[in-house]
C-alpha cells in the first residue's frame, strides 16, 4: 500500500504529523482536503492543518497535547516553540467507567513453548540467576556466572549475574524497597534457579531477604555468605551446581499465549511511535489478555494527560481509586523534590517530534490496548491478577524494566523511535517505530513497526505475534545476543 506523506490521526485534530520530510512549498493531501506546508518539516513532527489561535487548545489523539503560545498559521511547524503543557499538580478525578473494553477471545489461537513452574507459572527461559544482596559483592557475582555459565553450557539456557550497587547504608522503606524488588526477582519463572549472593554485614540480610521469597520458590533458590565461607567461589560453584542438577531437568512444553506475561514498555520515543509501535504492542497485549495471560505497563509519570483514558478502564471502583493514588503519589513525588510533573519529555523526545508530556502520554498508553485494568501494583510487587496490570514505577529505561522483570513479566515488549541497546533481565524485544532506525541499527532491533504503515495493522499484528511466540520459545532476542542484560533499582531514601 501506498504510504501517506502525513497523517491526521483524529477528525478533532488541528495538527497532522510528517511520516516523511517534508520541504516547504509542497502540498499534502489530507482526509479533510490540501495542506501546503509553509516550512520543512521533519518526520515525526506536526504541522498545522487549520488556522490556530494563541490561547486555544491543540489535540492530537482527539486529546489536548497543550495550548497555542501565539497564532499559528496553517501549515506551520506546530512544536515546543509555540505549544505549552496544561499539566498541573494534583487533580480531582471522578469515577466515569467505561463499559466498552475487549469482546470475546478471538479465533486465533497463539501458542509457544515455555517451562512450566512448579507454582504454576510458565517461564519462556530456564536459567540459573545469580542476584547479589549488596554492590560490594556484585563483581564477586559476574565472576561465579561467567565461569557457571562456561561450567554449565547446554544443560540450562544460561547462567547470568546481576551486579546492582545498593544493598548497603540504606534505610527503612528505601532499604525495604530494595530487598522486595531482589526478592520479586528472584521468583520470575524465567530462573530455573536462583543463588542469592551476601557480604554478611550489609543491612540487606540474606536471612531477612529470604523470608520475602515465598514458601513454594525456595526449594530453587541458593544463598552464599561470602564473609562466612571459607571459599565463597566454591561454595556458589557447588550451589549452582545443585541447582543446574535440577533445573537442567525442565523442559519446554507447549502452552497457551494465556500463560504469557508481557510487559510494555517504551524509550527513547519519537513522533512515531504513538502510530506505529505502541498501537502494535496495543494489538499484541489485546490478544494476550483476551486469551486469559497477563500484560504489565508501567512508567506513571509517562501516564500524565492521559491517565484518565486508564480510568475509565478500571474493572471497578478500588482499582479506580488505585490508579488515583498511585498517580498522584508520584506528582507528590515530583512536587516533594522541587521539580515540576511536566519536566518530560527528554531532549531526544523532542528533538523526534513529542512536543509535551501529554503528546508523549498519549501515545504511550496506547501499549495498554484496549483492555480494563484489572490491578494496580506498588513497585517491587509481584502479578497477581491475570489481564492489563498497572506497575507503579519511573520512566527511567533501566528502573522501569527492571520492575517489570521483577513483578514477572517473562518478555517485555520495547518501542522506541531512537534506539537503544538497554536490556532486561528477561528477553526485552526492541520495536522499531520506523524503517530507518530498523536499517541503521539492526544489531539492536527486533522488529520493526514500521511495517504497519506498507501492510496495514492486521499483517503487522500478526507478523509480531508471531516473533513474540518464537523469542518466548528460545529464540534469543537481540539484547540476549548483545549481552545486554542488566537491573537498576529505584532509589529514594538517603544514603549513610
Amino acid at each position: 500500500m501506498d504510504i501517506p506523506a502525513a497523517i491526521q490521526i483524529d477528525p478533532q485534530d488541528q495538527v497532522a504529523v510528517a511520516l516523511r520530510q517534508l520541504d516547504a512549498g509542497e502540498s499534502i493531501d489530507l482526509a479533510n482536503g490540501r495542506v501546503t506546508v509553509v516550512e520543512p518539516i521533519e518526520r515525526g513532527h506536526k504541522f498545522a492543518i487549520e488556522p490556530i489561535t494563541a490561547g486555544a487548545l491543540v489535540c492530537r489523539y482527539g486529546w489536548p497535547i497543550g495550548t497555542a503560545t501565539q497564532d499559528i498559521p496553517v501549515g506551520a511547524h506546530v512544536h515546543s516553540h509555540n505549544i505549552s503543557t496544561n499539566l498541573v499538580a494534583e487533580e480531582p478525578y471522578s469515577y466515569v467507567p467505561d463499559e466498552g473494553g475487549l469482546s470475546a477471545p478471538p479465533a486465533d489461537t497463539w501458542q509457544f513453548d515455555g517451562y512450566r513452574r512448579a507454582d504454576g507459572s510458565v517461564g519462556t527461559r530456564n536459567e540459573i540467576w545469580v542476584i547479589p544482596t549488596v554492590g560490594c559483592v556484585a563483581r564477586t557475582a559476574e565472576r561465579i556466572a561467567r565461569e557457571a555459565n562456561d561450567r554449565h553450557a547446554g544443560e540450562v539456557d544460561s547462567v547470568v549475574a546481576f551486579p546492582h550497587p545498593l544493598g548497603c547504608s540504606q534505610l527503612g522503606d528505601d532499604l525495604g524497597a530494595t530487598a522486595q524488588l531482589l526478592a520479586s526477582l528472584a521468583c520470575n519463572p524465567n530462573a530455573g534457579g536462583v543463588l542469592l549472593l551476601g557480604l554478611g554485614c550489609e543491612e540487606n540480610q540474606l536471612a531477612a531477604l529470604l523470608e520475602r521469597i515465598p514458601a513454594e520458590r525456595r526449594e530453587r533458590v541458593r544463598s552464599v555468605g561470602a564473609q562466612l565461607s571459607e571459599d565463597e567461589y566454591e561454595d556458589a560453584h557447588a550451589a549452582i551446581a545443585d541447582l543446574v542438577a535440577m533445573a537442567g531437568q525442565d523442559r519446554r512444553e507447549p502452552v497457551d499465549i494465556s500463560e504469557l506475561r508481557l510487559g510494555l514498555k517504551c524509550g527513547g520515543s519519537d513522533g512515531l511511535s504513538g502510530l506505529t509501535a505502541n498501537p502494535l504492542i496495543g494489538r499484541a497485549a489485546d490478544l494476550v489478555t483476551q486469551a486469559g495471560g497477563y500484560a504489565v505497563l508501567t512508567e506513571i509519570p509517562e501516564i500524565f494527560g492521559a491517565e484518565r483514558l486508564l480510568m475509565r478502564r478500571a474493572v471497578n471502583r478500588e482499582v479506580f481509586e488505585d490508579i488515583v493514588e498511585v498517580v498522584n503519589d508520584f506528582k507528590r513525588y515530583f512536587i516533594a523534590h522541587g521539580e515540576p510533573i511536566s519536566e518530560n519529555p527528554s531532549p531526544g523526545n523532542v528533538a523526534g517530534g513529542i512536543t509535551t508530556l501529554e503528546e508523549k502520554s498519549l501515545g504511550a498508553v496506547q501499549k495498554g490496548g484496549r483492555a480494563r485494568v484489572s490491578k494496580v501494583l506498588r513497585y517491587g510487587a509481584r502479578i497477581t491478577e491475570r489481564g492489563l496490570t498497572l506497575l507503579e514505577a519511573p520512566g527511567n529505561d533501566a528502573v522501569s524494566t527492571t520492575a517489570l522483570a521483577a513483578a514477572g513479566v517473562t518478555l517485555t515488549l520495547f518501542s522506541t523511535g531512537r534506539g537503544t541497546p538497554l536490556g532486561s533481565p528477561v528477553p526485552t524485544l526492541k520495536l522499531a517505530t520506523n524503517h530507518d532506525l530498523a536499517q541503521r541499527k539492526s544489531k539492536w532491533i527486533d522488529f520493526d513497526t514500521a511495517v504497519v504503515l506498507d501492510d496495514g495493522f492486521e499483517a503487522g499484528t500478526r507478523a509480531i505475534m508471531e516473533t513474540i511466540c518464537a523469542i518466548a520459545s528460545g529464540r534469543p532476542a537481540r539484547n540476549e545476543l548483545n549481552g545486554e542484560r542488566d537491573i537498576a533499582i529505584w532509589k529514594r531514601g538517603v544514603t549513610l
